[in-house]
């Protein structure tokens, strides 16, 4: 049986580590093979870890999802501008793709955000991961330009597709702004 749930940091520290450090290593062999560039894995990952309560209550949430009862993949949102949250580190392992858990964890992460009070949410995603890009405008999200506070550095936004959805209208929206 496949579930969701909202990741505990102390509980779930493990699980979140694990997730992370495959995502940025699967990015940056993406990253390399696109663009001959590599990242410093080992400081993404500390700094996501000291700073995961970017990721938690009140103004972000990080979600775990297992297939039957395997960790499968990861999803966070964070507060990025009063009323914008911002999705971080999607990412479901390439053996449980095509199940339709990245959807299942992009709309659950929509939900939150919308009962956290933002009105629109924002990510980025490297040009390469189509098939992201994909479930991102099935799901209702429109490319914009780059956007203030994105962690993409200038020289690469060229590379990376910005998108953001209103959720305005979304069910589950009935909290005051975040600000």
């Amino acid at each position: 049986m496949d579930k969701i749930i909202t990741a505990n940091k102390d509980l779930h520290v493990t699980q979140i580590r694990e997730l992370f450090w495959e995502y940025l290593h699967w990015a940056n062999a993406k990253v390399n093979n696109e663009f001959g560039v590599n990242f410093e894995i080992e400081t993404m990952l500390q700094a996501d870890m000291q700073h995961l309560d970017k990721f938690m209550p009140p103004k972000g949430r990080l979600l775990l999802c297992y297939a039957q009862e395997r960790l499968a993949g990861i999803a966070c949102l964070k507060y990025l501008a009063p009323s914008i949250g911002e999705i971080k580190r999607m990412y479901v392992r390439p053996g449980n793709r095509k199940r339709g858990l990245g959807r299942a964890l992009i709309n659950q992460l929509l939900e939150e955000a919308s009962q956290i009070g933002y009105e629109r949410v924002r990510l980025d995603s490297a040009r390469f991961m189509k098939e992201a890009h994909h479930l991102y405008l099935t799901t209702g999200f429109s490319e914009i330009e780059a956007y203030e506070g994105s962690e993409i550095p200038k020289e690469f936004q060229e590379h990376w597709v910005f998108m953001e959805m209103e959720l305005r209208g979304r069910k589950g929206k009935d909290s005051d702004t975040v600000g």
